[in-house]
């Protein structure tokens, strides 16, 4: 009998060495594998855009609906890592930021990032209490901003430049861009074609662009203007929305905008999420 308990003791043990020796070896392939990963979630109807640093550092843009986002982020990160550096809320509908409710509850965050514009919904005012009882500093995007995630991966503010309090959620969504090298990554919210007109009057044509366009307000004829199109100059162009939704995106109008400039479309309704890898030279992209 003594002899069947050591046996099972030995057994655990050899167990509980794998399991640590597969995590060391996780961590150390990745520190080895400088890669940029950026991915758009299937969250259904909204947005949610994961991003990790060849160093580890995570962002979250937006958290889509209720209920979606932890069950798509589990597939991307350790169940060991409790922490997220930052968050950032392109605009305050339910959408982009419902799922940041199950993100606290979860995860430590280390900051919030946000256009400025308001919402009167339930769920903006609870997301905004939970950010004020845990001390997260919560800092409002401007132009000229430029998180450092590390390893040479930046993120740039482009919009708002301006006060943004007043005005209509999507119109003063943030827009930002992503660079690890020579890829970059423009992230648009649910921008739309006034707010696409502002960037492009501010900013020049090499800090605009990009090798992958998020399409703004998942493919919705309000946005992806034709000469935002042309200025960002993408290979690939994601859209991130839900299968049969009742808005009828993406709209005819944007899908011939995009590909009028040759851009690959890739939508999250027909493949699911959309993972992103870069060593900052070369892009692969795996549906």
């Amino acid at each position: 009998m003594n002899f069947l308990y050591k046996k099972y003791n030995l057994l655990i043990l050899f167990i509980c060495l794998l399991l640590v020796t597969a995590f060391l070896f996780r961590l150390d392939w990745q520190s080895s594998h400088k890669v940029l990963t950026f991915a758009m979630l299937d969250v259904g109807q909204g947005d949610a855009l994961f991003i990790e640093s060849p160093t580890g550092a995570q962002v979250l843009f937006d958290g889509g609906p209720p209920r979606k986002l932890l069950g798509s982020l589990s597939r991307l990160m350790s169940p060991f890592d409790k922490s997220i550096d930052a968050i950032v809320i392109t605009n305050p509908d339910a959408d982009h930021i419902s799922g940041f409710l199950d993100i606290f509850k979860s995860y430590e965050v280390g900051l919030v990032l946000e256009p400025g514009t308001k919402n009167e919904s339930k769920t903006f005012q609870n997301i905004k209490g939970e950010i004020k009882k845990r001390n997260i500093p919560d800092i409002l995007a401007k132009r000229g901003m430029r998180l450092t995630l590390g390893g040479g991966v930046y993120i740039d503010v482009l919009f708002p430049d301006r006060d943004v309090s007043d005005w209509a959620t999507n119109d003063g969504s943030i827009v930002a861009r992503l660079t690890y090298g020579d890829t970059h990554i423009m992230l648009t919210g649910d921008a739309t074609a006034k707010t696409e007109k502002i960037v492009l009057a501010e900013n020049k044509e090499e800090t605009i662009k990009s090798t992958i366009l998020k399409v703004g307000h998942h493919g919705s004829r309000t946005s992806t203007r034709e000469d935002f199109v042309k200025a960002v100059a993408p290979l690939y162009a994601l859209i991130s929305l839900g299968k049969d939704n009742k808005y009828g995106h993406p709209h005819q109008e944007t899908l011939d905008t995009l590909s009028q400039f040759g851009a690959r479309i890739l939508r999250t309704d027909q493949v699911g999420t959309i993972v992103v890898k870069s060593d900052g030279n070369y892009v692969s992209i795996k549906p």
